[in-house]
């Protein structure tokens, strides 16, 4: 039962086996640290760059432009919004040339808060991601979507942004949701690609025969069905929000919970069915809310689906603040959390019609 973080690496390490990666690379990313969260521990082609954000991107870009295939790393995305230009770079440049250039790149970022880490490590990024035209963007809840998604991204002949939710790194997979060729013991698992504390010099990771596993980027998963209440969500809130449908089940409200999994290209033919069924939606992030990335399904949702629903979509996402505390008590009020999720489902379906 790999983790998020343990398939992350197991994608990169087939990548750089069979599709062609050339080189994956920043700060404390190669030996012998192996990434802030282990990531990329015993990838062969990983090394450390100088902390230097757009020092990153910009050699990722060249290293695609000169028929590379690299796997760039900002070590946490708060970041990465020095990189903007940079990022507009990356993302227009198949279309300013006409497709004669592709830049066959992929950046990943840790995202999100859930680990304490206060100001400057608990931002999101999606929001921003979205606003970058060109690039396609992915971010996983469970640790097969992230091998899935991870290996889409390295095959995709253009940029993808790949978003770490890194309250669920440590997330272990669900049974019936292995790997295909992982260990069905995750002891095992660990003693053979995880690094051992101390001296690592001498260490090599033993690889598992992990198979190819592809999730189409721009197709959301269905995770609970239900028939009164639609919610859209990502990453982290995945878990929350089927904690927030299970409790209310119970007081017989049944609410269906759409993964998007990508944020773009989005799976509007999943939301468009969903929302037509249950006549009410909720968005759920952790980014701020003021031109957040769910006002633009609510947006579009009205325009198309005015006369389906029942009750005013909503939004319930990250605070407008310039930070997350580090105390439990400011970062839990910052963000969404089950609780609050459960209210506004709550309150949603109570909305008469």
């Amino acid at each position: 039962m790999a983790t998020m973080i343990q398939a992350i690496r197991l994608a990169l390490h087939v990548g750089e086996s069979r599709h062609g990666v050339t080189d994956i690379f920043g700060e404390d990313v190669g030996p012998p640290l192996g990434g802030v969260f282990t990531g990329t521990q015993g990838l062969k082609t990983a090394w450390n760059t100088p902390l230097d954000e757009r020092g990153i991107v910009g050699m990722a870009i060249g290293l695609a432009l000169a028929g590379q295939k690299p796997v760039a790393e900002i070590q946490f995305c708060d970041y990465a919004f020095n990189t903007i230009d940079l990022l507009k770079v990356a993302g227009n440049t198949y279309w300013s040339s006409g497709g004669d250039w592709n830049v066959p790149m992929v950046l990943m970022t840790p995202v999100g808060a859930g680990i304490r880490g206060s100001i400057y490590h608990s931002h999101s990024f999606d929001a921003t991601a979205t606003r970058v035209p060109g690039w396609k963007i992915v971010m996983p809840s469970t640790p097969l979507d992230a091998y899935g998604l991870m290996l889409s991204a390295i095959a995709d002949p253009n940029p993808v942004m790949f978003l770490m939710p890194k309250a669920l790194l440590r997330l272990k997979s669900k049974p019936g949701e292995e790997i295909p060729g992982e260990p069905g013991d995750d002891r095992k698992l660990s003693q053979m690609i995880d690094a051992p504390l101390g001296d690592r010099s001498q260490w090599r990771p033993d690889w598992p025969a992990v198979e190819d596993y592809f999730i189409p980027i721009g197709q959301a998963k269905v995770v609970r069905e239900g028939s009164q209440v639609t919610v859209l969500t990502y990453g982290r809130n995945v878990q929350m929000s089927v904690a927030a449908a299970e409790e209310l089940a119970a007081d017989g409200i049944d609410v269906e919970i759409i993964d998007l999994r990508s944020l773009h290209p989005y799976d509007w033919d999943a939301i468009k069915a969903s929302v037509q069924k249950t006549n009410r939606v909720l968005c759920v992030n952790e980014d701020t809310e003021i031109t957040n990335f769910g006002e633009h399904l609510i947006r579009r949702i009205t325009e198309e689906l005015f006369y389906e629903l029942h009750a005013p979509p909503k939004l319930l996402a990250g605070g407008h603040l310039p930070g997350i505390g580090l105390a439990d008590a400011l970062e839990m009020a910052s963000v969404p959390q089950k609780d609050t999720i459960r209210a506004a489902i709550a309150e949603l379906a109570s909305h008469e019609p």
